[in-house]
């Protein structure tokens, strides 16, 4: 059983940055890979990025290739998303996920609460 938590999420202006931590309890937090996915209003889940269990092969979703990073600690079992050059179509709340890995929600096992991020133009 894996619990996981956001935080960081807040209200930013276009071009600027923030980043999210998911904190994870359990101790099989190293087995899994990890993702970050998002919701905007009105609309489905998106994929944004995946790393392994490893911390190598991360995966990017087109819209945010180059302007966000996921990282992990296995140590402190929290995964990060450093969020640069923030447009206001980032805005969503935002979901990290444990599982198989890959870039498909459904595949996922646990997921946290989510975090709001707001990008004002």
């Amino acid at each position: 059983q894996v619990q996981l938590v956001e935080s960081g999420g807040g209200l930013v202006q276009v071009g600027g940055s923030l980043r999210l931590s998911c904190a994870a309890s359990g101790r099989t937090f190293g087995t899994y890979a990890m993702a970050w996915f998002r919701q905007a209003p009105g609309k489905e889940r998106d994929f944004v990025a995946t790393i392994s269990w490893s911390g190598i092969n991360p995966r990017y979703a087109d819209s945010v290739k180059s302007r966000f990073t996921i990282s992990r600690d296995n140590a402190k079992n929290t995964v990060y998303l450093q969020m640069n050059s923030l447009k206001p179509e980032d805005t969503a709340v935002y979901y990290c996920a444990a599982g198989p890995g890959g870039n498909i929600g459904s595949r996922y096992v646990y997921w946290g609460q989510g975090t709001q991020v707001t990008v004002s133009s």
